[in-house]
């Protein structure tokens, strides 16, 4: 602005474009050539290079763009010089950083290399085991191996097994396998209920004489066929391994044909005979089945008695 309140016109044919934004005229230097021309001041700074609207720097710059101010071209031209050099100590550090150590002198490279020579060459007269080898051979004592956190491993104890349940014994006696499993329930009955080995024997013998140790329906009770049997007999309503009558009271028909219960009917009928341990095996079982052939009983003991050692052991 003049100071008669009017702006230049810096586009104007008398515009301020010849004036220095930065240096006054003032600071100019005044010597003179021979021939009485202004001498060309010389760029000594970068500022003397950006501060002159009319410099070429300005002009590389900002070509064709008239007014821009020379503060912008000083801080453009001051950022590309930092980047410049920059880049410079970044590629100086990196190419530091990959240089490579000076190798050692000749004298000690050879030594090292004699050394290795003869390391190897001591190595390779060892007697090596292949991997595989390695790897298949089993460990010492597998239980204290120890994994990978440095602990034994434990060795898993083995499950236990249960007793292995006795075989049956072979049929003994002359009897047959149904024959056989039928005296078993009778001895296993009577061994649950605490019987005495007498006991087991006159049950095995009346057992005998009654059905020949076979679980028999009765043709007079159809009912009787409805459960599993061995034989039909034709004795009244007489079922079962001892010939027990539902009519007299021994119990239902389905009861009655069930082994083990027949087993318990007939052994409790005889421990409630005053005696009966000191009587002759016959008259033990006639006084519980009141049979009409008492005598015949006496005939199967030495059978009954094989039977139940068979089982009991001798």
């Amino acid at each position: 602005m003049r100071d008669d309140g009017t702006l230049d016109d810096q586009y104007g044919p008398n515009g301020t474009a010849g004036r220095s934004d930065v240096t006054p005229s003032s600071e100019r230097p005044t010597t003179t050539t021979t021939d009485g021309a202004s001498p060309r001041r010389p760029w000594s700074s970068l500022a003397d290079l950006s501060g002159t609207r009319s410099g070429p720097l300005r002009n590389l710059l900002f070509p064709g763009r008239p007014g821009v101010g020379p503060r912008r071209g000083r801080v453009a031209l001051a950022a590309g010089v930092v980047c410049c050099l920059g880049l410079a100590a970044f590629a100086q550090s990196q190419g530091a950083a990959v240089r490579p150590a000076p190798r050692a002198d000749a004298a000690a490279d050879a030594a090292d290399v004699a050394e290795r020579a003869a390391g190897d060459a001591a190595s390779r007269s060892l007697a090596r085991t292949p991997a595989a080898t390695l790897a298949a051979t089993p460990s010492a004592s597998p239980s204290a191996d120890p994994d990978t956190t440095g602990k034994p491993t434990p060795r898993k104890p083995a499950p236990r097994r249960s007793p292995a349940r006795p075989a049956d014994p072979a049929p003994v006696a002359g009897l047959t396998r149904a024959q056989m499993a039928n005296a078993k329930t009778i001895v296993t009955t009577g061994r649950k209920m605490g019987v005495p080995r007498r006991g087991l024997v006159i049950a095995v013998a009346t057992a005998m004489q009654e059905s020949t140790l076979l679980n028999y329906a009765s043709g007079v009770l159809p009912e009787s066929q409805n459960y599993p049997h061995q034989a039909v007999g034709w004795d009244h309503d007489s079922v079962g391994l001892f010939q027990q009558r539902p009519s007299s009271g021994w119990g239902e028909v389905g009861q009655l044909m069930d082994p083990a219960f027949a087993t318990r009917q007939f052994l409790t009928a005889l421990r409630d005979v005053p005696g009966w341990q000191d009587m002759a095996l016959t008259d033990a079982a006639q006084a519980v089945q009141v049979s009409g052939l008492p005598w015949a009983y006496a005939q199967h003991e030495w059978q009954a008695t094989e039977v139940v050692d068979a089982f009991l052991g001798g």
